[in-house]
């Protein structure tokens, strides 16, 4: 299916973000969230398909078109919560839905566990929470990506001779794509460069991350989602580990297990239509679990109070 969208830019308060824009001006509003090292083409099979909606399609910071974080800046799963926050202030969007992939799930569910009351509905695609860290491993942690910063500017992403080479590279990379996903993803992701082609992304994102939520941290943001949540986990994904799948025992989401990797919705056409299927109707269908949602949104007020209270 052809992508239809319209390219655009936000100059947010701290950086600027660029995006692909679909569907119509009076859609239901929809920010999408891509995974680490990927960008906005992620959805240029699956956006199309999804029909009556506005969908925000971000190239996250230190991705694709966006800038990159001032020098000593991090990037965070939480930096990303209040870069979407920020980009719906830029649309007036005080509601709004999120569809997220791998990374852009798990930061999904980070902002609409924090303020439950701003996301309307939320599909997360093959990603729930981040790989966790526990308080005694902290401190070896900390240590490794502090000498992994000092190290930073002597780090040199690799060049590739043609674009071709470069989407070789990525089909095989974390998360191994088609190669029709890896031209896709390459095509927005890739500049030229002396001897050749290089990716956009900040070589920051390749660093090991300083601080890990620890399992409970993590839980608490997933169980705190008030609002209707479709979790489609892809069989040949990379939530498959059965300690992934314990964690995810409890949640209330609405879980469906399709065909396919953890590109699924980009790899080919019978996999976005696949997501599409699902996605579609539980993105535009107020009325069903609307009373289960403000019930929820009533008990994570509740919370929010008793915690504050503490």
């Amino acid at each position: 299916m052809t992508a239809r969208f319209e390219e655009v830019r936000l100059n947010l308060p701290h950086v600027e973000v660029a995006a692909h824009l679909y569907g119509p001006e009076d859609g239901r509003p929809v920010i999408a969230l891509h995974g680490w090292l990927d960008n906005a083409a992620t959805f240029s099979r699956l956006a199309p398909r999804l029909d009556g909606l506005r969908i925000l399609a971000l190239d996250l910071p230190g991705h694709g078109h966006s800038g990159h974080r001032p020098v000593g800046a991090s990037y965070a799963l939480w930096d990303y919560a209040y870069d979407v926050l920020q980009t719906a202030e830029q649309f007036g969007w005080s509601r709004f839905s999120l569809l997220g992939h791998s990374m852009g799930a798990i930061v999904s569910v980070m902002l609409a566990g924090a303020l439950p009351e701003r996301i309307e509905r939320m599909v997360l695609i093959d990603g729930v929470v981040p790989y966790t860290g526990e308080a005694e491993q902290a401190p070896e942690k900390l240590g490794a990506a502090l000498e992994a910063q000092l190290r930073v500017q002597s780090k040199r992403k690799p060049v590739y001779a043609t674009p071709d080479q470069a989407v070789a590279a990525r089909m095989k990379g974390v998360g191994a794509v088609s190669r029709e996903a890896a031209e896709r993803l390459a095509e927005r992701g890739l500049m030229p460069v002396p001897g050749g082609y290089t990716w956009r992304t900040d070589t920051r994102l390749t660093l090991p991350s300083p601080l890990r939520l620890t399992q409970a941290h993590a839980l608490a943001f997933a169980r705190r989602v008030a609002c209707p949540t479709l979790l489609v986990l892809a069989e040949q994904g990379l939530m498959v580990q059965p300690e992934r799948q314990a964690m995810l025992a409890g949640l209330p989401y609405d879980i469906r297990r399709l065909p396919g990797g953890h590109h699924l919705h980009l790899d080919d056409e019978q996999g976005a239509r696949a997501v599409a299927e699902i996605a579609q109707p539980f993105l535009t269908d107020r009325g069903a679990l609307q009373d289960s949602v403000e019930n929820r949104l009533d008990e994570a007020a509740a919370t929010g109070e008793r915690g504050r209270t503490r």
